[in-house]
C-alpha cells in the first residue's frame, strides 16, 4: 500500500515478461563510444510519462483499446530497429562496455494496475520519488552476462489513464536519444510500419584517444567549497515551480543590468539556481563552486553525427567562481560565465579534448566521488519534445517526471522540466527538480520564493 498526501492506493503487478523483437535481428557484439563508456553515466534513468484515458478522445462507438497490449506489441516491433536495447550490456575486463545482441534476451516488461484515478494523484505532478517508484520497474538484472539496458512498466488506472515508465541505461542514450527511442515507440503504436527516423549505432564516431595526463585542476579537491550538510543519507527530492512571468522578469532585470541583449532564459535561470543552491547548502565562501550544463553536440562536433544517432552526444559547458563571488557579486557575473562556457562547448577542439580526458579517466578507472555540493550539473529537458510531441493514440502526454534514485551524485543534479500540460498557470514556465539534504531544503525554497515574488532578482 502506497500513500501520496492523504491518498492511499495499491499497485497490483503482473509477472514480468521479456519482450523480444518481432522479427529476426543480428546477433553480434557492439562496442560503445568514449562518452557512453564514462563510468559516471552507467546508471539506469527512470522516467514516467502520464497519459489520460483515450475514452476522452474516442468518438462514439469506438472501442477503447488496452494501452498495455498496444505498447507491448509496439515494443516488439521497435526492437527490430533498436535491437541493441534487447541485448545485455556488460563492462568487460578492459574497462569498456559492450552489448551482446542475440535472440535469447529481450526487454523486461511489466504490466501493473493501480486502484486509483490519475486525477487523485494530480497526474503525478509534484509527486514524491518514493511514490513515483511504484510506477517504474527497478529490475535487478545484473548477472554474469550483463544487464538489460532497457526496462519498461505500464501502469493502468481505474480512470482509464495510464503511465509508461521508460528505464534506460544512460550508457546507451542521452536525453535526445531517449526521446528518439520513445518517439519511435509511439509511431509504431500508432500504426506506422517503421520509425520516421532510422536509428544509427555508429558509436565509433565518438571514440577519442586518451590524453597523456589528467589536468591538475580536475584533481584539485582541496580548493572546492564544502557543505556542513554533506555527505548525508537524508536526501529530499523536491520540485519547484517557476512561472513564465518570473523567468521573464529575471531575464529583463539582468539584461538591463548587463546591457547584454543576448542573455537567454536558460542562462539566467541556471545562474539563479546555482546561487540559490550555494546559499541553501551553506557552502564556504572561500571555496570554489562549479557549474556544468549538458550541451548537445550532434551538429557542432566535426564531422557532424548522422541523423538517427541515439548514443550520448553531449559535452559540458562549465563555469567556476568562488563562493563569495557567486553569493555576494551581481548575478550578471554568473550569467556571463555560463554564456562563455556554452560558447566554448561548441568548439570542436574543446569537445574532443574533453572526450580524451574522459577516455583517460576510464583507463584509470576514476569516478567522481560522492556529491560534495561544490558542483551543480543542470540538464534541460524542456526542448526534448517528451511531453508535447509523443502521441500513442491518446493525444499527447500530459506530464513526465524523472525519478532520480540509485543515481550516482544525484545531489549535484538539477533537472529543468516542462510543466504539466494540465496546469495552465505554468504554461511557458519550468519545473525545477532538485535533490538536496533535508537541512538545505527550507533555504532553497526561500530563494525560489524570492524569485516568484521578484525579490532580489538581479541581485546581490
Amino acid at each position: 500500500m502506497a500513500t501520496h498526501s492523504s491518498i492511499m492506493f495499491s499497485v497490483d503487478r503482473k509477472d514480468i515478461v521479456f519482450v523480444k523483437p518481432s522479427k529476426p535481428t543480428p546477433s553480434h557484439l557492439l562496442s560503445l563510444s568514449t562518452i557512453d563508456n564514462d563510468l559516471n553515466l552507467e546508471i539506469m534513468c527512470h522516467t514516467v510519462f502520464v497519459y489520460q484515458s483515450n475514452a476522452d478522445f474516442c468518438t462514439k462507438g469506438e472501442e477503447i483499446k488496452d494501452p498495455a497490449s498496444i505498447i507491448k506489441e509496439a515494443l516488439s516491433n521497435l526492437l527490430v530497429f533498436y535491437y541493441p536495447l534487447a541485448g545485455k550490456m556488460k563492462r568487460e575486463s578492459d574497462g569498456k562496455l559492450r552489448i551482446t545482441c542475440n535472440t535469447d534476451d529481450g526487454v523486461p516488461f511489466l504490466v501493473a494496475t493501480a486502484n486509483c484515478k490519475l486525477s487523485s494523484l494530480n497526474y503525478l505532478d509534484g509527486i514524491d520519488v518514493k511514490t513515483g517508484k511504484e510506477f517504474a520497474l527497478d529490475f535487478p538484472s545484473e548477472s554474469d552476462d550483463g544487464y538489460h539496458p532497457l526496462v519498461m512498466q505500464v501502469t493502468k488506472f481505474v480512470c482509464g489513464g495510464f503511465t509508461i515508465a521508460l528505464s534506460l541505461s544512460h550508457s546507451v542514450c542521452d536525453g535526445f536519444g531517449a526521446a528518439q527511442v520513445f518517439q519511435a515507440l509511439a509511431e509504431l503504436a500508432s500504426g506506422n510500419n517503421e520509425p520516421s527516423v532510422k536509428p544509427v549505432w555508429d558509436r565509433h564516431l565518438l571514440v577519442a584517444k586518451p590524453i597523456e595526463a589528467i589536468p591538475p585542476y580536475m584533481l584539485d579537491k582541496a580548493s572546492s567549497a564544502t557543505s556542513p550538510f554533506l555527505p548525508s543519507t537524508d536526501i529530499v527530492h523536491n520540485c519547484f515551480y517557476v512561472t513564465e512571468d518570473s523567468i521573464k522578469a529575471l531575464k529583463m532585470n539582468l539584461i538591463k543590468e548587463s546591457k547584454d541583449e543576448t542573455v537567454t532564459s536558460l542562462e539566467v535561470l541556471s545562474a539563479y539556481i546555482w546561487r540559490a543552491r550555494f546559499r541553501a547548502l551553506k557552502l564556504n565562501p572561500d571555496g570554489k563552486t562549479m557549474f556544468s550544463m549538458a550541451v548537445g553536440m550532434r551538429r557542432t562536433v566535426k564531422p557532424p553525427l548522422p541523423e538517427g544517432y541515439y548514443g550520448n552526444a553531449f559535452t559540458a559547458a562549465n563555469a567556476s567562481m568562488t563562493g563569495k563571488e557567486l553569493n555576494e557579486g551581481s548575478l550578471t557575473k554568473a550569467v556571463k560565465q555560463i554564456k562563455e562556457g556554452k560558447k566554448l562547448a561548441t568548439n570542436n577542439d574543446y569537445i574532443w579534448n574533453l572526450m580524451s580526458i574522459n577516455e583517460k579517466l576510464r583507463e584509470l578507472n576514476m569516478k567522481f566521488e560522492a556529491a560534495s555540493g561544490a558542483i551543480m550539473v543542470i540538464t534541460d529537458w524542456r526542448r526534448l519534445g517528451l511531453v508535447e510531441d509523443i502521441d500513442f493514440g491518446w493525444k499527447g502526454c500530459v506530464n513526465m517526471i524523472p525519478l532520480p534514485w540509485n543515481m550516482f551524485g544525484y545531489v549535484d543534479l538539477v533537472f529543468l522540466l516542462p510543466p504539466c500540460k494540465l496546469d495552465q498557470s505554468m504554461k511557458g514556465g519550468a519545473r525545477v527538480l532538485v535533490s538536496l539534504p533535508r537541512a538545505a531544503i527550507a533555504k532553497f525554497r526561500e530563494e525560489m520564493d524570492a524569485l516568484k515574488h521578484g525579490d532580489d532578482a538581479a541581485g546581490h
